[in-house]
């Protein structure tokens, strides 16, 4: 079995990231001469994935703009979060309701995805349909972090994340998520962290490792760094 839809989301304001997102969205963002989401979809396609959505809200019709002239190779659709910004569960919840698939790739945009994440999501594909499970967090040992003023989010013990005291774990912005987990959800607007932290109480939220070099997009600081 394998995954077909992708969701990325750019729905975000960048606030980190003022004053160079007071006129580009953060997804939109270059390092090293591609932008971010460009990098992102060039990720998804690497995987095999070709059906994806884009959300957005703030400046939205600049992301619209720019995938309408790349023409990609890919059937992606943009829709926007509406009249509010819907958070980050409100978001992919909101993407889920436009697709008759029951399970999605989510990914953050502001993780620099390259090709030796390729493996990892193909190991992570296979465990999460063989265990038959409705979530799996792609996570990284907080060591392995190219910012390293990274706190842990979770602790991960045989592909079980719990958050404790000291957490050595990062989410990398990469998972995959079942309609199923929103089953219970009556709000158009909440965090991710909202359905992880339901699912960890009943012992089910489930990690898989990457070994791979975490870059994320923090901060103006990062963002020189890397250009």
């Amino acid at each position: 079995m394998k995954v077909k839809s992708a969701l990325i989301l750019c729905a975000g304001y960048g606030k980190r990231l003022q004053p160079i997102t007071n006129d580009t969205p953060k997804s939109l963002l270059k390092i090293k001469n591609i932008n971010l989401l460009d990098n992102t979809l060039n990720f998804v396609k690497s995987i095999g994935i070709n059906n994806i959505k884009i959300n957005t809200f703030y400046l939205g019709e600049k992301i619209r703009n720019f995938i309408e002239n790349k023409n990609y190779p890919l059937n992606i659709e943009v829709l926007s979060d509406g009249e509010k910004i819907l958070d980050t569960g409100g978001g992919i919840f909101n993407l889920m309701k436009n697709s008759e698939d029951e399970d999605f790739l989510i990914l953050n945009p502001d993780t620099l995805w390259n090709s030796n994440y390729e493996n990892t999501f193909n190991e992570m594909e296979k465990y999460y349909f063989k265990y038959k499970v409705k979530n799996l967090l792609m996570v990284v040992n907080k060591d392995k972090s190219f910012d390293t003023r990274f706190k842990g989010d979770f602790s991960l013990n045989k592909n079980k994340l719990t958050k404790e005291v000291d957490n050595d774990f990062i989410y990398t912005g990469c998972q995959i998520l079942n309609k199923k987990v929103f089953q219970n959800i009556n709000s158009n607007i909440f965090s991710i962290s909202e359905i992880w932290n339901d699912l960890i109480d009943n012992k089910e939220l489930y990690g898989y490792e990457s070994f791979n070099e975490f870059i994320h997009l923090t901060d103006i600081e990062i963002f020189n760094k890397l250009n």
